[in-house]
């Protein structure tokens, strides 16, 4: 459901903390006219498949890139799926390094204009919709979301149900009528055992627009925090690789953009949760509520849930298992 110019300018004023918390988007550390199936549980896609090998586009979380999904896509295709990562705009290849994160020069970078200012979920969701509408032309189309990328999930599947197989949510937000935003799910009670580095944010997200981490700290207690949120049973030079990959800046808009299907859309698309069972970005119980709201909402058409209890954030360290439970939503 797209968002109103009012809400964006009311969102974009967010207050420090509650910007922080939609943090817990996830340091992850990626046309038609069909008519739409009857009855909930079946997409037009599933009705009528295309020919030709299952795509699975794949978007990133916060402060990450396509490249985040890279073990996975390689498991995926040597099952023999065609697979598109996704990166954000001035995400991956396009992504933004500011000149002071560079030279870790903090007080600069606390300052230093983001292009990232004023993006937000239409922005996602137009790049999102743009790459299913290409994969559509060759076969069917499964969309997987990690994290922050579950709202633009939400937001394609209402936009092109038509032109999808099954929508998926790794650890993601699937927003809500009752919390219909990033923001609003990580201001759940159900999130409040999750981990934000509120001291680890650099400058005011109200005046830049975005916020900004410095992934290349040395500081022990910082990283130690940021490890604790991203992977905490991963080695620590698997932690460090994950690190190099991160992105100093998201928009703040994409936090608080409304992302909540539609049953005659998105509800009408079979889907699947990972449920990660040791996520301290995006807790567990949050995961339960955003499922039992889901499915409450549209009752016809349940989530099939994956549960990998030992998971941390960004998932298991081997990418069999989640590669595995993907390649069951082809079939």
């Amino acid at each position: 459901m797209l968002m109103t110019k009012a809400t964006n300018e009311e969102r974009t004023g967010t207050t420090r903390r509650t910007a922080l918390r939609g943090l817990g988007s996830g340091l992850g550390l990626a046309v038609g006219g069909a008519a739409l199936a009857t009855g909930l549980g079946t997409s037009p896609a599933a009705a009528d498949p295309r020919r030709g090998p299952t795509t699975y586009v794949l978007v990133h979380g916060t402060h990450s890139a396509g490249a985040f999904w890279t073990p996975i896509a390689r498991e995926l295709t040597l099952r023999g799926h065609r697979v598109a990562t996704v990166d954000q705009p001035q995400h991956g290849a396009e992504a933004f390094v500011p000149e002071s994160y560079q030279r870790q020069d903090l007080k600069a970078m606390a300052a230093e204009p983001s292009p990232l200012k004023g993006l937000g979920l239409d922005d996602y969701e137009a790049r999102v919709t743009g790459i299913v509408r290409r994969a559509a032309r060759n076969g069917p189309v499964v969309l997987v979301g990690h994290s922050l990328g579950g709202v633009s999930v939400s937001r394609v599947a209402d936009a092109v149900p038509h032109l999808l197989h099954h929508i998926c949510y790794m650890a993601a937000f699937c927003p809500s009528r009752a919390m219909p935003s990033a923001d609003d799910c990580t201001a759940a009670p159900e999130n409040a055992d999750a981990v934000s580095p509120v001291e680890l944010t650099v400058g005011d997200p109200d005046r830049l627009g975005v916020l900004r981490l410095n992934f290349r700290t040395g500081d022990s207690h910082a990283l130690a925090l940021l490890k604790e949120m991203i992977c905490a049973d991963y080695p620590d030079a698997d932690f460090r690789r994950i690190l190099a990959g991160m992105q100093t800046d998201e928009p703040v808009a994409a936090y608080a953009g409304r992302a909540v299907g539609r049953a005659g859309s998105w509800g009408r698309i079979p889907r699947t949760y990972l449920r990660f069972g040791r996520d301290r970005t995006i807790a567990t119980a949050l995961q339960d509520r955003m499922i039992a709201e889901a499915d409450a909402f549209t009752p016809g058409n349940r989530f099939r849930v994956h549960d990998f209890p030992g998971a941390s954030h960004v998932g298991p360290l081997d990418p069999a298992p989640v590669a595995e439970a993907l390649d069951t939503l082809a079939r």
